[in-house]
């Protein structure tokens, strides 16, 4: 955190710009704004990679909807409803240990929720493809890594039941998780880019 408030203060192009730096979770930006009564409206609020996190998303979509100015844009970016992510979630997010706060929520999640909201939104496809080749040597350290990364499971190649194992591995080899191109796995990490308006 600190290194990047420095780099932007070091910016040439940015001297004309204020910062302000939160480093706190979206709840707690939340409380301590409530406790101090001070709602301050926003120009832009961005939400990068982080409602996956949040223990009620749509409650979180509307608060920080409520802090937009009249011309402001709140830009959420998660995982497309058309990535290998979607197809795990669905498929078998439920069997993965889950003793830390993950909502196992895509941009098509989100395009339901704000359907039912009632805002307005614009959604974008931010095309991604991820090497996963190595999951599949057995014993490649890289490769029990990125099932790690994928499973969000701490050795999961060591201690996941055989046959979870054996599923998700068969998973991540069909079309709606990645595609095969030259011998190599490439898994859709496709991201969602939601703009959406006051």
């Amino acid at each position: 955190f600190s290194s990047i408030s420095e780099r932007v203060a070091q910016a040439s192009n940015l001297e004309n710009i204020k910062f302000t730096w939160h480093k706190e979770t979206a709840y707690e930006y939340e409380s301590r704004t409530n406790a101090e009564k001070k709602t301050k409206k926003w120009d832009f609020i961005h939400m990068i990679q982080m409602l996956y996190y949040v223990k009620d998303v749509p409650a979180t979509i509307r608060y920080f909807h409520s802090l937009l100015e009249s011309q402001a844009k709140l830009l959420v970016i998660l995982v497309s409803g058309k990535s290998g992510w979607e197809t795990l979630w669905k498929k078998h997010g439920s069997s993965f240990p889950s003793d830390d706060l993950c909502s196992y929520v895509s941009s098509a999640d989100l395009s339901r929720m704000l359907d039912a909201a009632g805002l307005k939104y614009q959604l974008y496809e931010l095309p991604s493809h991820m090497d996963i080749t190595s999951c599949f040597i057995e014993g490649d350290k890289d490769g029990e890594l990125l099932l790690d990364f994928l499973t969000e499971t701490l050795d999961f190649a060591k201690t996941a039941p055989p046959e979870l194992k054996r599923q998700l591995m068969e998973e991540l080899r069909k079309p709606g998780c990645s595609e095969i191109r030259d011998g190599k796995v490439f898994f859709n990490n496709n991201l969602g880019a939601i703009v959406i308006e006051p």
